[in-house]
C-alpha cells in the first residue's frame, strides 16, 4: 500500500532496523471500524488512547472521534470533516477524502479488540526502545549530579511505570462475577482445616478472631517501643514461610496451598539482625547468647541445624533504610513476578518516605500507598506502626485507636488495626523498694500473674469482631505463641 510509506514519518523503509515497530494497516482498520460503527469505540477505549497510535494524524482522528462519541454525537467521515479542514497532516494523505477511504476500507468490526491490542503492544515496544535510548544516553554522559545508582533507580521506576499501563482488566464487573468470587473464598475457607479464609498466622487464637490474613487487606500492627511489634511480625513471617507448600489451588492456578512466600521490608533493623531473631526463635537459644557467641556445643549444633532448616524458607528481606513508597511498591511487584508473594510486611510505616513535605500528609500518602499495593498484588500487607506518647500518661496503658501516631488516615485506610500490649513491661518498672513488704508481696503476685503473657488488642476489623487475644511471650527467644488455657493444662495438645 502506498499509504504505508506516506504514513511513516521517518521516511525510512520498513526493512531499516532503526524504524520503530508499528502497523499502519491495524490503525487504519481500527479507525475505519469506529467511523463506521461508533459502538465499537467502547470495546477498545479501555485498551488504547490517542498516544498509542504511531501516525500523528491517526492519533488526532481517534482523539476527535472519541471526544464526539463521549458527548453522544456521531463520529463519521462527514461529521469529522469540519474538524480537519486545515489539518496539514491529513492534507498530505489526500485531505478529508481520506476519512471516507478509511471507513470504506474497514473490513469488519469483529476483530477491533485484536487490532487495539496490537496497536497497544507496538506502542509499548516503541516506548521500550525510547527508554533504552534514554538509559544509554544518560549512562554515556558523565555528570556529577547524576550518580549511576540514581540512574538505575530511575530506569527501574520508568520500566515499572510502563508495565503498569494498559491494564484493561479494570472497570466494572458483573455482580455474578463478584458473587462467584465471594463463594470461592467461602468455599476455600470451608475446605481448609480450621475454616480460615485467609493465610494462617500460626497463632490459633489470633487466627480465630481474624480468620487468617485476607488478600487485599491492609493490617496495622501498632504498639509502643519494647512491646514486641517486630517480634510478633517476625513470628508471623516465620510461621507462614515455614508452612509454605506449593500446589494447585481450587481456582486452577498454581501457587501457595499452605503458608506462603513472605516479603519483609525491615527499615529499622538490618537483615542480619532480623535473621538472628528468627534463628533465636527456631533454635530456642536466646538472642543475647547468639549475639555474644556464648553457646555450648549442643546449643551451637542446634543453632546450625535451625539455620539449615530455614535455608529453604521463602522469606525475603529488604533492609533498605528510608525507602520511598514508590520504590517499595516496585520492589514488591518484582518479588511477586520472580518468586511469588503471599504476604508483605513493612517494619515500620513511619520509616517509609513519601513525597509530601507535610508529615501528616506524607503518612496519609504512605498508608494509601500500602493499601494500593495490597489491592494491586492481591495480598495481605502487614504494616507496623508507632504509637504516640500519650499512652504513657494514662493509668490504663492499653492502646486505643486515637493513639495511632501522626495521622488518622492510618485508621481510615486500614482494614484491621491491632495493638501489641504487655502489661508485664509496665508493672516491672513499678517495683517498690524492698522495705515496703506489703507492696512488694502484691507486686510479686501481679508479676507472677502477668509473666510470659501478652495481649493483641484488635481495635478495628472491617470484616469481623474486635476484641482481645491473649498470647504467650518468651522474651528470651523474642517469641509469641499460643497461650495454654487453664482447662488445657496437662493435655497432649501442642502449642
Amino acid at each position: 500500500m502506498n499509504e504505508v510509506a506516506a504514513f511513516n514519518p521517518t521516511g525510512a523503509e520498513i526493512q531499516n532496523p532503526d524504524t520503530m515497530p508499528h502497523s499502519i494497516e491495524a490503525e487504519q482498520q481500527l479507525l475505519g471500524a469506529i467511523l463506521t460503527n461508533n459502538d465499537v469505540y467502547d470495546r477498545v477505549a479501555a485498551i488504547i488512547g490517542p498516544q498509542h497510535f504511531y501516525d500523528p494524524v491517526h492519533a488526532r482522528i481517534f482523539e476527535t472521534a472519541a471526544a464526539r462519541i463521549a458527548k453522544n454525537n456521531l463520529a463519521s467521515p462527514v461529521t469529522l470533516k469540519a474538524f480537519f479542514e486545515d489539518d496539514e497532516g491529513l492534507k498530505e494523505l489526500g485531505g478529508p477524502a481520506y476519512l471516507a477511504r478509511l471507513a470504506g476500507a474497514a473490513i469488519s468490526a469483529f476483530a477491533v479488540k485484536d487490532y487495539a491490542q496490537m496497536i497497544y503492544d507496538l506502542a509499548v515496544r516503541r516506548d521500550l526502545i525510547r527508554l533504552g535510548h534514554d538509559i544509554s544516553a544518560k549512562a554515556a554522559k558523565v555528570d556529577v549530579a547524576s550518580e549511576p545508582k540514581e540512574q538505575i533507580v530511575e530506569a527501574e521506576q520508568a520500566l515499572y511505570k510502563l508495565a503498569e499501563q494498559g491494564q484493561s482488566e479494570g472497570g466494572f464487573q458483573s455482580f455474578l462475577k463478584a458473587v462467584t468470587d465471594a463463594v470461592n473464598v467461602a468455599n476455600a475457607a470451608y475446605q481448609r482445616e480450621g475454616g480460615l479464609a485467609g493465610v494462617p498466622t500460626g497463632l490459633i487464637d489470633l487466627d480465630g478472631k481474624l480468620g487468617g490474613l485476607h488478600k487485599s487487606d491492609l493490617l496495622i500492627l501498632a504498639g509502643r517501643p519494647s512491646m514486641g511489634k517486630t517480634s510478633l511480625a517476625t513470628n508471623i513471617a516465620f510461621n507462614i514461610a515455614k508452612a509454605y507448600r506449593r500446589g494447585l489451588r481450587p481456582d486452577g492456578t498454581e501457587g501457595a496451598v499452605e503458608g506462603g512466600v513472605v516479603g519483609f521490608f525491615s527499615l529499622e533493623m538490618s537483615a542480619e539482625q532480623l535473621a538472628g531473631r528468627i534463628l533465636a526463635e527456631a533454635s530456642e537459644i536466646s538472642s543475647h547468647k547468639i549475639r555474644q557467641g556464648d553457646m555450648d556445643e549442643s546449643e551451637f549444633r542446634r543453632f546450625v541445624d535451625a539455620a539449615k532448616e530455614l535455608e529453604a524458607c521463602p522469606l525475603f528481606i529488604d533492609d533498605t533504610a528510608a525507602i520511598p513508597i514508590a520504590q517499595l511498591a516496585a520492589r514488591a511487584r518484582r518479588l511477586k513476578r520472580t518468586h511469588g508473594l503471599d504476604l508483605l510486611i513493612v517494619d515500620y510505616l513511619q520509616l517509609v518516605r513519601g513525597m509530601s513535605d507535610n508529615r501528616v500528609q506524607e503518612i496519609g500518602e504512605i498508608s494509601m500507598g500500602l493499601k494500593a499495593i495490597a489491592k494491586e498484588l492481591n495480598i495481605p500487607v502487614l504494616a507496623l506502626s508507632q504509637l504516640s506518647r500519650q499512652v504513657e500518661s494514662r493509668d490504663d496503658k492499653r492502646p486505643q485507636l486515637s493513639d495511632l501516631r501522626e495521622s488518622g488516615s492510618i485508621e481510615q485506610d486500614a482494614d484491621v488495626v491491632m495493638f501489641v500490649f504487655r502489661e508485664e513491661y509496665y508493672v516491672e518498672r513499678e517495683k517498690p523498694s524492698d522495705e515496703r513488704l506489703d507492696e512488694m508481696a502484691e507486686w510479686q503476685d501481679r508479676m507472677a500473674r502477668l509473666h510470659g503473657k501478652a495481649e493483641v488488642i484488635i481495635g478495628k476489623q472491617r470484616h469481623g469482631p474486635i476484641g482481645t487475644v491473649e498470647l504467650s511471650f518468651e522474651s528470651e527467644f523474642t517469641r509469641f505463641g499460643n497461650l495454654v488455657k487453664p482447662w488445657q493444662q496437662g493435655s497432649d495438645q501442642e502449642f
